[in-house]
């Protein structure tokens, strides 16, 4: 099952739409969305406006696959629980946000090889047909706590202000 989330705070149409487009193509993979008030309906995938916390967490939980917005809470949790995540930045010029920081966001943990990035549509149709060949492969993973080298990184940079 591949697990689709676009946050909280904004539809994200264009992943949506997407994505049900690309829902037949995908085998006899299910596809699940939250897609909060979202204004295209999708006829390919099972939608839902909202999720409780532990419906959300159980629909995150049994994915094999996440597809994302760009935001830190969303990479953050896939990152922890091990699940490979393919991210898809909101972007200014669609007007699905007020400027570019999710791209910011997703060129830096793609360059870290924490996610796999797709910035267009074509992109996203690409990156799934590789994740559904090489059987969602895993990027890096983090742990549920910061390092040892991270605190001690922070404190001593604290000390020095």
């Amino acid at each position: 099952m591949i697990f689709v989330t676009i946050g909280a705070q904004e539809p994200f149409d264009r992943l949506i739409k997407a994505m049900d487009q690309l829902a037949p193509m995908l085998s006899d993979t299910t596809v699940v969305a939250q897609v909060y008030q979202t204004n295209y309906k999708a006829k390919n995938i099972l939608t839902f406006d909202f999720l409780t916390p532990s419906e959300y967490s159980s629909y995150f939980d049994k994915a094999s696959l996440i597809v994302s917005h760009a935001g830190m809470g969303t990479i953050i949790s896939a990152l922890v629980k091990e699940k490979p995540i393919l991210v898809v930045p909101r972007q200014a010029k669609y007007g699905e946000t007020r400027n570019d920081h999710q791209v910011s966001t997703a060129k830096v943990f793609e360059l870290l090889h924490y996610v796999h990035v797709a910035y267009s549509v074509a992109e996203l149709k690409l990156k799934l047909e590789e994740l559904l060949l090489q059987n969602h492969k895993k990027v890096n993973k983090i742990g549920r706590y910061a390092s040892a080298e991270l605190i001690q990184s922070i404190e001593s940079n604290i000390l020095h202000i």
